[in-house]
């Protein structure tokens, strides 16, 4: 998407019939667009605090990796959901969202308008449209799907998926473990294929939504994503790596920019190359980002540059 794609002269203002009601405004976007900065400035303008929904940087141990916001950024905008759980934490969407609902209440008692910032896919969705109600996994159904991971590999769970499930199979990302062992472990605890419980139903919400994504050019995405790893790696990478690889097995670290690195600790790949993996990951992931968001038509979507250029523009249109 180049700044000619993005629709310039889009109305940016909350729904006039419901400006009684506060506005959770989404700021989203692939990895590396860019939308750390902006939202900050977006914030100070609004006189706003900022709710992350990036699902990696809950974590408080893991910093370089997930591209946390620093200590100054922090100081400069109130945020929440920034290193608020441990790696050991297990948490998911559906925790997120009744977290996330019951601070959004608080944060409208004093505030007219709250960036929810992020890109994590699912973590928005949770709090924009809400999550099916899916039971909880008890402890022996996760470790016993787990152990099925560990010795049999991903095509046997994704085989079990298959004939359990063959209606999620059909649509899951096959190359992501932790979502089809989830399928597995719903499927495994209700009895009834993972599909059957998704309804998709929209929950309401008592807030208005405006959704802004943020996009560049897939050359110039890339480049940045590029250049963000090189400066992870410059910045310690490998040593915050190095903290953590008696964890790997965590939920929290089978994530892009650790998971290559300990294949490098595991003496299979050279440095090298798994420096490399992680630019080629990061890229897909951004790829699978952009494709998901592009469902939802409520975005209203910029180039970075342009976005800057209105920040006053939204924040009087909203205030």
């Amino acid at each position: 998407m180049s700044k000619s794609d993005v629709n310039t002269n889009s109305h940016l203002s909350k729904p006039d019939c419901q400006h009684e009601r506060p506005t959770l405004l989404v700021l989203l976007g692939p990895t590396g667009v860019g939308k750390t900065n902006i939202s900050l400035n977006l914030a100070v303008h609004l006189g706003c605090p900022i709710v992350s929904s990036d699902s990696r940087q809950f974590y408080r141990e893991l910093k370089i990796g997930t591209a946390a916001p620093t200590d100054e950024q922090l100081k400069k905008v109130k945020h929440y959901f920034i290193g608020s759980h441990s790696i050991h934490d297990e948490y998911n969407a559906g925790q997120y969202e009744q977290d996330a609902i019951q601070l959004l209440g608080e944060l409208f008692q004093k505030h007219k308008v709250v960036m929810l910032v992020g890109g994590s896919m699912m973590y928005i969705d949770a709090v924009c449209n809400g999550m099916d109600d899916i039971p909880t996994v008890d402890a022996q159904t996760r470790t016993f799907w787990q152990i099925q991971y560990t010795d049999f590999g991903i095509e046997f769970i994704q085989n079990e998926l298959l004939k359990l499930d063959p209606a999620h199979y059909g649509e899951v990302d096959l190359q992501n473990p932790k979502r089809i062992i989830h399928a597995l472990e719903v499927c495994s605890m209700t009895g009834k294929p993972y599909s059957d419980l998704r309804t998709g139903q929209r929950k309401l919400r008592n807030f208005n939504i405006l959704k802004i994504g943020l996009n560049r050019p897939r050359p110039e995405l890339y480049d940045r994503i590029n250049t963000r790893v090189d400066e992870m790696m410059d910045e310690g990478l490998l040593l915050e790596a190095k903290q953590f690889y008696q964890f790997r097995e965590l939920n929290a670290l089978n994530t892009v920019g650790y998971k290559e690195l300990f294949e490098y600790m595991d003496g299979n790949w050279t440095l090298e190359f798994a420096v490399n993996m992680i630019k080629q990951d990061t890229r897909r992931y951004a790829k699978r980002q952009l494709t998901w968001f592009n469902r939802d038509k409520e975005i209203l979507w910029f180039h970075p540059e342009e976005l800057e250029s209105k920040i006053e523009l939204v924040a009087q249109n909203l205030k």
